[in-house]
């Protein structure tokens, strides 16, 4: 599975980094996520400066789209041309997005009237964008999801494992990752708001 996660100028290392750590445990089985952006390299909203892996037009022959936040995502959001390249086709491809990237998933016409998470800073404008924001940190419809807080990039990497392989290898990704003498507890929780989903 190819995935591409994209990243903004202004974007949270958290989101990126950790949900393409964790999708990358999956190398063995042929997965990759790329860090998938519009420019040579992004500096992020802490100054973080990366290269690229994958330009943007990667994001429509990927199989699996995650969209991170950052401070600059309403901007991003707000852009006609740069939405129109992403091409996301929930049809054939597994969607996440996180926090302020519930905006720009809600601005691309995936979310329509489904119940979303966000972050609280980013909620009034998805409200605005007409979607029905909830107070959870995890719900998927199908092939989308969405999350909120910058630590449900775990739920959002471990539901795309989930999904594209099964709650086995899902499973021993996170307990890979989670902290020492707290796996079981991680793995029960992520069981918790991510299986009722698959």
């Amino acid at each position: 599975m190819q995935i591409a996660v994209l990243t903004f100028d202004g974007y949270n290392e958290l989101d990126s980094f950790i949900a393409a750590a964790m999708l990358n445990r999956m190398k063995g089985a042929g997965w990759m996520a790329w860090i998938t952006s519009p420019a040579e390299q992004v500096t992020s909203m802490n100054g973080v400066t990366v290269q690229r892996q994958r330009p943007l037009d990667f994001a429509r022959q990927a199989d699996a789209v995650l969209i991170g936040s950052g401070i600059r995502t309403r901007e991003i959001a707000a852009d006609p041309g740069l939405r129109d390249q992403l091409g996301l086709d929930p049809r054939r491809q597994l969607i996440g997005a996180q926090c302020s990237g519930t905006l720009l998933l809600a601005r691309l016409g995936l979310i329509g009237g489904l119940p979303a998470c966000t972050d609280l800073t980013t909620k009034p404008w998805v409200v605005e964008a007409g979607v029905d924001v909830i107070d959870a940190p995890f719900v998927a419809h199908g092939n989308v999801a969405t999350a909120g807080g910058c630590l449900a990039s775990t739920y959002l990497a471990t539901w795309l494992i989930a999904r594209g392989s099964s709650w086995d290898a899902a499973a021993e990704v996170l307990r890979y990752v989670a902290p020492v003498g707290e796996k079981s507890d991680w793995v029960e929780r992520a069981r918790a708001v991510v299986q009722p989903f698959l």
